[in-house]
């Protein structure tokens, strides 16, 4: 049975966030998968292991999990969406797989559905990014985890996507000859985002190490993964307006359609677009894997 999203996680994570093109999708998994795998290595999930997965999403770590726990082992699918639970126990029905699967509606900061010391490892892939009381997560990590269990975590450093010149966009391209038009739609963004209290940008990687530690994680280590480089292929434009790059924003499409005239819309896509679909710009990515044992 195929379940149609209704709150804003699900249409993101399901539709939104790759603008409902499937060759936008197969990127985004083929750059997903890896991620996964590392989380999991990270965190050293073995046969009867019990495995939280705070915010679960579409399940990609946690079906991932539910292959290395075996017969012996459980996953505990957790998150704020009960839409996304929904989808994941559809997929578990599916393949099998439901009699070892749990299904918790909760937010990474209240985890009280879960006893003390009741799961062997905590995995999370870019959910602290979304949490505003972060240390209230990390604290619920530590206790829902047994003597010895281990977190794993993945999260994007968004501060470092930040151009550092005023008129030059994310995507490395000189926005001089249509200036004006950006600024608005930058301003657009900012305005729901403040970079000091938006908590996909209140945050870098040495707060998540700092984090763990405060809260009494024996041991904590951190990758972090900095580069600015050109595009490494073809950009579509159209796929490009139409993905939001969270749930919390529109689409460029939206955002445009919202702040500007048509003649503007023109001339901002008649300038920008040709620039974005060549090999013009750089693009600043940033990103961190974390693992402690409590």
């Amino acid at each position: 049975m195929k379940l149609e999203p209704r709150d804003e996680w699900a249409e993101w994570l399901l539709h939104r966030r790759h603008g409902g093109d499937p060759e936008a999708l197969r990127r985004q998994l083929a750059w997903l998968y890896p991620i996964r795998d590392r989380v999991l290595g990270n965190a050293h999930v073995g046969e009867g292991d019990v495995v939280l997965d705070v915010g679960c999403g579409d399940g990609l770590i946690a079906f991932g999990a539910l292959e290395k726990v075996g017969p012996s082992g459980r996953v505990i699918f957790s998150d704020i969406s009960q839409d996304l639970l929904e989808h994941s126990r559809s997929l578990a029905a599916q393949i099998g797989g439901l009699e070892r699967c749990n299904f918790v509606h909760a937010g990474a900061e209240d985890l009280s559905a879960l006893a003390d010391g009741s799961v062997d490892v905590v995995t999370t892939r870019s959910v602290i990014i979304y949490v505003k009381p972060k240390e209230r997560a990390f604290r619920e990590f530590l206790r829902v985890l047994r003597a010895g269990g281990r977190l794993s975590m993945f999260e994007p450093i968004n501060r470092f996507n930040e151009p550092r010149v005023a008129n030059v966009s994310y995507e490395g391209l000189d926005m001089s000859p249509v200036i004006d038009i950006y600024r608005k739609i930058r301003d657009f963004y900012a305005a729901l985002q403040p970079r000091e209290s938006d908590p996909m940008l209140d945050f870098d990687e040495r707060d998540l190490v700092d984090l763990a530690d405060s809260v009494g994680f024996r041991s904590v280590e951190l990758e972090y993964h900095a580069a600015i480089a050109p595009p490494k292929e073809a950009r579509s434009w159209k796929r490009a307006i139409r993905g939001a790059w969270n749930p919390k924003v529109p689409t460029l499409e939206e955002a445009m359609q919202r702040l500007l005239t048509p003649d503007e819309i023109d001339r901002y896509t008649d300038y920008v677009r040709p620039l974005f679909e060549s090999d013009a710009g750089r693009s600043r990515d940033a990103y961190a894997f974390l693992w402690a044992t409590r």
